[in-house]
């Protein structure tokens, strides 16, 4: 058979229509492979270049730069066209006829275009050649269009195309597509030369003063703006057709020229801002000085507690917000009554001064907050001195408040021996010339004391030792100031044991007793031991409840304690003695088990006593309650913190976004630059009052305010709120396993946040994050603890194991027939266990109430008092 190149590429009939469509696709193909293999380098190209414009490079280059990029971007453009075009052929449609035939077996489309050349005219030849056909016209029916080859890795071995893709993509994520459309102008040409010369202008206020931005465009012709408020003028057109003029900057020197494109300077002065030329305006510009901080020492309020700590408000006032201040103590030594130790010069002393408490959310503008410290241990205690308060503002200007006459609050001392103590240390503090009269009265106090003088013989030990301390150094080389500070300390720590009497060690004596008690019971002791040891806890459970009640007169700050806290001691006397009474009644009819179980409810209630101020139920919440609202107060204010610093970190990586722009991200509830709770400002709130309550929740409204921004300021913020989580943690409710875990959890949260304030004064942003997100799960952990703690403390309190009850209420009779009686007793007037058959009657009692206990249909506030009656019983 004879071959004809050009006849397979002139099908017809059938076959022909059948493969106009996969060899269409195989031209198209061929037409794909040849434009990217001639054309790759320029699309590159021109993916990168629009990658460059829609992350809005333009903006950070200079017009000069911006030409010469645009003018090399074109030339290179041309280049690459000029290259690709002479690379590029046109397929044919023999071509992709011959691709078509290559991707089927045995190529049937050659095989159609074939002549028969032997044979012609045998009828033999002929059929099989007509076989021969019809096999290839079968095979060429079924052909399909191959894939094109787009691959060019050859012709691009560094992956230029690549590169060029994922910057696109980069720029569609973070960029905006609109750049294409409305490039940045890039000269005086074009199309600013074709709408006429236009200006833009704003007046940036400083960002501690919280103001938004001015468009010059939209204000009237008078703007008062801020002292040092910044100004940005932007004229387009052709260069000297609009001109401008100002007189607020008060420059004289380094002055830019009248029609420089763009102008910056800030406003010093009051003058006028003046744009010459079409469509040119004018404004009268008032520059608003920023005024000093006020602040005033607030009388009414200031309160100090048993224990020396001292609560004294202020309030302080900013037209932009107080950002610092302090309080300073100075002795008024012309007040000073100079009588016995205090007749020589004293010695000299710095004054006192302390770093203000500020709000840590709220407005600091105008607020009133409360300076909580104790300075008992300070030689000037209960001294006549005079208190400033400085309050200093985001510019740096302070102002102060008149001084303030008033003794130097201070823990009192109600023992005499223990104030004697004290007022010897004040004279020792005083001036070291009193060394002597100290050491005389020391002599004269302690000698041949009276038997109950000391109620503890080591505090006379103490004493003398002390005592022989000072006058070995003062025998010596004289008193030195280190020697001198230790006696000191080695006083008040025995005044404190004396003024606090033995309450530790009575409690100890107690557990001690009821433990030799117990294991009496378990050993079966003799009724003569039993009854001397039972003797023994009556008299230990006696001094522990006078220390108690002695303790509560000094929290009270009275010599005496009120009406409400006498019947209160005495209802928990009875019911101690109650109590006892039954432990003693169960040892005496042989039921050790439930005499021992009796002993151990009457330890823990004895651990958890409290006698309490007033009748129970009165007064505010419990301070369990207000220590779990100040924690969650405090765990808001710390996400706020978060919140802004992740603010300011994305601003980091935003460098395109005007100053303060983050500042402006609205919270949850609108709030401007807030945290979590967005009721007011972010780093800025209520700071709790010395006695655990909550200053900001008494009717003080917070307003939204200027945001923080700088890593400084979320610093100052940070550790005001580490320092209010460690008054929390001190004022902590409750004891035991709970309890301890929450006042740990608050020590780990604590740990945090000084990291957090560490990274933010180092502006680590992001280790302060995962430092504050550790203190926010710490918090959370403590929070739950001390909810155990109060579950378990209601929770032994209903039982019987907690605060004696108040007076009986109504006298009706609980599920068993009983009413309530005096203490825990409980009775009736019928004889509900009475014969031979009580033990078997109580226990099918235990028995009925264990079955009702066990059913989940029954109420939930039922179930529970079941089980409190089987804790109990």
């Amino acid at each position: 058979m004879a071959q004809n190149p050009h006849q397979a590429s002139k099908l017809t009939g059938p076959l022909a229509a059948r493969l106009r469509r996969p060899l269409t696709l195989t031209w198209a193909g061929l037409l794909a492979e040849r434009l990217v293999r001639a054309f790759w380098p320029l699309w590159t190209l021109l993916i990168a270049v629009a990658g460059a414009l829609m992350m809005g490079l333009p903006d950070f280059l200079s017009y000069e730069l911006i030409i010469g990029s645009a003018i090399a971007v074109g030339l290179g453009a041309l280049a690459l066209l000029v290259v690709g075009l002479a690379r590029f052929r046109w397929p044919r449609r023999g071509e992709a006829l011959a691709r078509l035939d290559a991707a089927l077996p045995g190529r049937p489309l050659q095989a159609l275009g074939d002549a028969q050349a032997i044979g012609r005219g045998d009828a033999a030849s002929e059929a099989l050649w007509a076989a021969h056909r019809s096999r290839m016209e079968q095979a060429a029916a079924k052909a399909r269009a191959p894939s094109p080859d787009l691959k060019v890795a050859r012709l691009d071995p560094f992956g230029l195309r690549y590169i060029a893709l994922l910057g696109l993509v980069v720029a569609m994520l973070f960029g905006s597509v609109l750049r294409l459309a409305s490039p940045v102008p890039l000269g005086p040409s074009g199309a600013a030369l074709a709408s006429g010369p236009t200006w833009e202008g704003w007046i940036e206020p400083p960002v501690y003063t919280g103001l938004p931005t001015l468009y010059l465009a939209d204000q009237g012709t008078e703007i008062a703006v801020p002292e040092g408020s910044r100004v940005m003028i932007r004229l387009y057109g052709e260069l000297g057709a609009l001109t401008l003029t100002e007189t607020v900057s008060g420059r004289t020197d380094d002055l830019d020229a009248a029609t420089d494109a763009a102008q910056g300077f800030d406003v010093v002065q009051d003058g006028v801002l003046t744009i010459d030329g079409p469509g040119g305006r004018s404004w009268d510009v008032r520059a608003v000085e920023d005024a000093a901080p006020t602040a005033q020492v607030l009388a009414e309020g200031a309160k100090t507690t048993f224990d020396g700590q001292m609560s004294q408000p202020y309030a302080a006032t900013d037209d932009y917000g107080v950002v610092g201040g302090s309080a300073t103590f100075a002795l008024d030594l012309n007040a000073v009554d100079r009588r016995y130790g205090l007749a020589p010069a004293p010695e000299p002393r710095e004054p006192i001064a302390l770093d203000l408490p500020l709000p840590i959310t709220g407005d600091r503008t105008d607020f009133t907050e409360a300076l909580v410290e104790n300075l008992s241990e300070h030689p000037w205690a209960h001294l006549p001195v005079t208190l400033t308060i400085t309050a200093e503002d985001a510019a740096g200007q302070t102002g102060s408040s008149a001084p303030m006459p008033m003794e130097l609050p201070a823990r009192r001392f109600f023992d005499p021996l223990a104030a004697a103590i004290i007022e010897q240390r004040r004279d020792l503090l005083w001036s070291r010339e009193n060394g002597r009269r100290v050491a005389q009265v020391i002599r004269a106090v302690s000698y041949q004391p009276e038997e109950k003088l000391f109620r503890d013989p080591a505090d006379f030990l103490k004493l003398r030792t002390i005592l022989r301390r000072l006058e070995a150094s003062l025998d010596a080389d004289g008193l030195t100031p280190e020697t001198r500070d230790a006696l000191a300390q080695a006083l008040w720590d025995l005044a404190v044991a004396l003024e606090d009497g033995d309450i530790g060690d009575a409690l100890e004596r107690m557990r001690e007793a009821q433990e030799r008690l117990s294991e009496a019971m378990r050993n079966g002791a003799s009724e003569d031991e039993v009854a001397r040891l039972m003797q023994e806890l009556r008299d230990a459970t006696d001094d522990y409840l006078r220390q108690k009640s002695q303790q509560a007169q000094r929290e009270n700050g009275t010599d005496q304690p009120d009406q409400g806290d006498q019947n209160m001691t005495m209802l928990s006397q009875q019911d101690l003695q109650d109590m006892m009474d039954r432990i003693q009644e169960l040892m005496q009819e042989g039921r050790m088990a439930e005499a021992e179980e009796a002993l151990r409810q009457f330890q823990e209630m004895m651990e958890n006593l409290r006698v309490t101020e007033g009748q129970p139920g009165q007064g505010e919440g419990s301070p369990g309650q207000q220590a779990m609202e100040g924690l969650a107060d405090t765990l808001r204010e710390q996400q706020g913190l978060s919140d802004q610093a992740f603010r300011d970190l994305q601003e980091q990586f935003n460098p395109g976004a005007q100053a303060g722009q983050s500042q402006g991200n609205e919270g949850r509830n609108g709030g401007q630059g807030r945290g979590e709770s967005h009721e007011g400002q972010g780093g800025q709130g209520q700071s709790q009052s010395g006695d655990g309550e909550s200053n900001g929740g008494e009717g003080q409204q917070e307003q939204s305010g200027q945001g923080g921004g700088q890593p400084g300021d979320l610093a100052a913020r940070q550790e005001a709120l580490r320092q209010e989580l460690e008054r929390q943690r001190g004022s902590l409710p409750g004891s035991g396993e709970a309890a301890d875990a929450a006042r740990g959890a608050l020590d780990r949260a604590g740990e945090a946040m000084d990291g957090a304030e560490e990274a933010l004064r180092q502006n680590d942003l992001a280790g302060a994050i995962d430092r504050q997100a550790e203190a926010m799960d710490a918090l959370r952990d403590g929070m739950r603890n001390l909810g155990e703690a109060m579950a378990e403390e209601s929770g032994q309190r209903q039982g019987g194991q907690g605060q004696a009850s108040g007076a009986t209420g109504g006298q009706q009779s609980d599920p068993l027939g009983r009413t309530p009686g005096q203490g825990d007793r409980a009775g009736t007037e019928g004889n509900l266990l009475q014969g031979d058959d009580v033990y078997r009657r109580a226990r099918e009692l235990l028995d009925e109430l264990r079955r009702r206990s066990g059913e989940g249909a029954r109420p939930e506030v039922e179930r529970d008092y079941l089980e409190r009656l089987l804790e109990r019983f």
